[in-house]
């Protein structure tokens, strides 16, 4: 599947979506890989799954050709999977410092992780793997050591921008680095695969040293206690949080093990340098309302995170009263507005202020919009523009931008499009395996398994259960046991289910034909066949029936 004497590009993940990234290209005979991460299952579509990933099958089979796999920064949706999948590649991997440290102490929080040896390289450095020279170029975003990863190769140079936007006073770590980016475009690039987010958004994505300075004005006008939830890995957003409860005399306390962890890893690589240490839970009772932050996980409504535990009174170290005060110093993923609506209603209910980033600057975006996507093209100034990262919309709008900035090429493709870069006109030439695999637990699944299909059926209609003794012949030798799951106990007549359905079990089994009775799977049909026909009629919808049929020696 190696192309010798071509360059080629496909997204396993991260097309058509946000979330599960997954990037290769391929040259000389050899494949790089660029991020490898999830996207979070939601209850309604996916029950049960925690996790989504990207499909991997392709790179098992060529992962003797697979010469490592380049992080570009430590978000989970660009690293997320590789705990799980790197078993199936075990391909060595490449990231910066705090990147690496973050995802160790990923790994130690896991029951039995794989031992991952991951190389670290430094911030602007340069490495070869194979026959890819490959540069960490130093970009903005919300997590320390963002990088765009430039691919140096003899048919021209490729921007691979991973996530980022530009931010001039980025409170941590070092701005986009716009020198550099235009050296790249003016000695000529061949493409860049781009960010895509924030392709639909105007104008140009606010400093975090905004967000910070709204953050000291809220804390210092506080009266009670006050909560802020954001991304744990933001750690440039708990650096302003700590400044701005350092300035109105207030205690940190960190709330949720996310939190804690990338505490640790920030102080370890010296993001948090110059600020006390933060309190643990068990400290926050000893403060008074007034000089307190709780620092917390659940900014996305997870029920099992420390927000949700707290708006509804189940915290069994942090509450709030009324007159506190909550800061969402985040945007909602789309998709999780329900659930933080109800963190948010639980807390309006019981008197707590809540601030979002409705009501004040207390959030601004990672990814680049309008204006520094226009930007980026003019440094660069590449042939080709790939929009990735984004859904439909956003891979549209980018390319529609690319065009009018004057790229000559752009091109929007699907997770599994095998484009050649060069030589010649970029074009897509085949279609590698692609798809989705499903962390449902402690078990990774492929998209097709069944249980996942079943578990969402059951969830809409439920499911009915029968049991049957019979005789050789067919005869009934005890009563059918019924039971009926996610079914409403009684029909419109107010007649009960599991009654009914016994009936018609009953009548079924002693009016079937002679021939059919001494079949035990014919009779298993009939039955399934009639207590679904019946639901269906008294419920208007079709739930699934398991029978069960034992035959005993007459």
């Amino acid at each position: 599947m190696t192309r010798p004497n071509e360059l080629t590009f496909a997204p396993l993940g991260g097309v058509g979506q946000i979330g599960m990234n997954l990037s290769i290209y391929g040259l000389a005979g050899k494949w790089l890989a660029i991020d490898l991460g999830v996207y979070f299952g939601d209850e309604e579509h996916l029950p049960g799954i925690d996790l989504v990933m990207p499909d991997v099958r392709f790179l098992e089979k060529e992962k003797k050709n697979l010469v490592g796999l380049v992080l570009t920064h430590a978000h989970e949706d660009h690293f997320g999977a590789i705990i799980d999948l790197w078993p199936k590649l075990k391909c060595p991997i490449y990231a910066t410092q705090f990147s690496a440290a973050l995802f160790e102490a990923k790994c130690a929080s896991e029951r039995n992780p794989p031992k991952i040896p991951v190389t670290v390289v430094p911030s602007g450095g340069r490495i070869n793997l194979g026959p890819f020279d490959i540069e960490f170029i130093p970009v903005a975003h919300s997590i320390p050591e963002s990088h765009a990863i430039a691919l140096h190769t003899p048919f021209g140079t490729v921007l691979h921008t991973g996530d980022w936007k530009i931010d001039p006073t980025p409170i941590i770590g070092l701005p986009t680095d716009e020198k550099r980016l235009r050296e790249l475009g003016d000695a000529g690039v061949l493409a860049i695969i781009g960010d895509s987010t924030n392709a639909v958004r105007d104008g140009r994505s606010p400093s975090e040293t905004e967000v910070a300075a709204t953050l000291t004005k809220l804390v210092k006008a506080a009266k009670g206690r006050v909560a802020v939830t954001t991304f744990a890995s933001n750690v440039a957003r708990l650096r302003a949080v700590a400044e701005a409860a350092q300035a109105a005399g207030r205690e940190v306390v960190l709330v949720g093990r996310a939190m804690e962890r990338v505490v640790q890893v920030a102080r370890e690589c010296g993001y948090l340098d110059g600020l006390p240490a933060f309190r643990n839970a068990d400290y926050y009772g000893h403060f008074p309302p007034d000089k307190v932050v709780a620092l917390c996980t659940g900014s996305q409504g997870e029920a099992r995170a420390a927000l949700a535990r707290i708006a509804s009174d189940d915290h069994p170290m942090v509450t709030l009263n009324k007159g506190d005060t909550v800061i969402f110093s985040s945007r909602t993923i789309p998709g999780n507005e329900k659930a933080v609506g109800t963190i948010i209603n639980g807390l309006v209910t019981q008197g707590i202020e809540v601030i979002t980033d409705r009501d004040a600057l207390v959030h601004v975006s990672g990814h680049p919009r309008r204006d520094e996507l226009r930007d980026m093209i003019s440094w660069v100034r590449p042939q080709l523009l790939i929009p990735v990262h984004g859904e439909a919309l956003h891979l549209h709008e980018h390319a529609k931008l690319a065009r009018a900035c004057g790229v000559p090429r752009t091109m929007i493709v699907k997770n599994g499009d095998l484009v050649r870069l060069a030589p010649g006109d970029a074009a897509v030439i085949d279609e590698l395996p692609s798809g989705r695999m499903f962390k449902d637990g402690l078990i990774l699944e492929d998209s097709k398994s069944r249980a996942v299909s079943e578990r969402r059926r059951l969830s809409f209609a439920g499911c009915a259960f029968v049991a049957l003794a019979v005789t050789m012949k067919g005869e009934l030798v005890d009563d059918p046991a019924v039971d009926l799951i996610g079914i409403p106990e009684k029909n419109l007549k107010g007649e009960v289910m599991e009654d009914v359905v016994f009936d018609i079990v009953v009548n079924i089994v002693e009016n079937l034909p002679k021939a059919r009775k001494r079949d035990p799977d014919a009779m298993a049909e009939s039955v399934r066949r009639a207590v679904r026909s019946s639901l269906a009629d008294q419920w208007g919808k079709k739930t699934m029936c398991y029978v069960h049929i034992l035959q005993v020696e007459d």
